[in-house]
């Protein structure tokens, strides 16, 4: 029982020994200030608008990125280049099961899984969780401040998101709705 007590208090000294001389540290995105950008593209031409964080934290050693995990409100979905009727049939349609299927679905999550470069630019390497599935993405990362800048491509139909798709429909000629869409990504902590 006496090794058992000295194990556990070795344990706890060389842990708190080991955080006490590192610099590591999670913040906490405000996800109010920051925002989403997407746009999708299709043959007659090309829609956008944003997406909300749940929540999000990225973590740092020193100043430098070393992980994060977001959660992204796919209900919040909004779109901004249209108004009215057509705002809202779009918007409906992309909560819907032909795309996001929100009801079933209603987040999707991003977990940094492995960080390259130096102290403000990175290539960020992560899991992007859509429709319960999940496939890597890598994109470059730029943290200046209180701020992380990433433009990334998504694959919808690696989502299974296939609405319109040329991977999965023939002969959709100008109806066609291409597979990558853009996320414009302004994190602020």
């Amino acid at each position: 029982m006496n090794k058992n007590i000295l194990k556990s208090a070795f344990v706890a000294v060389l842990a708190v020994t080991f955080f006490s001389f590192t610099n590591m540290f999670v913040k906490e995105v405000n996800v109010k200030d920051s925002k989403i950008v997407w746009k999708g593209y299709k043959v007659t031409g090309d829609h956008e608008g944003t997406i909300g964080l749940e929540s999000g934290t990225l973590v740092f050693d020193g100043d430098k990125l070393t992980g994060g995990n977001f959660t992204i409100d796919m209900s919040s979905i909004n779109v901004t280049d249209l108004e009215g009727d057509s705002k809202g049939k779009l918007e409906g349609h992309l909560k819907s099961d032909d795309f996001f299927g929100i009801e079933t679905y209603p987040t999707a999550n991003f977990v940094i899984t492995g960080v390259k470069g130096t102290a403000g630019n990175y290539i960020v390497t992560g899991d992007l969780t859509i429709k319960n599935k999940t496939n890597p993405l890598t994109f470059n990362m730029t943290v200046k401040g209180n701020e992380a800048n990433a433009t990334l491509k998504v694959d919808r139909s690696k989502f299974d998101v296939r609405y319109g798709s040329p991977s999965f429909f023939n002969n959709l000629q100008d109806k066609a709705i291409y597979d990558e869409f853009d996320l414009n990504v302004t994190l602020m902590f």
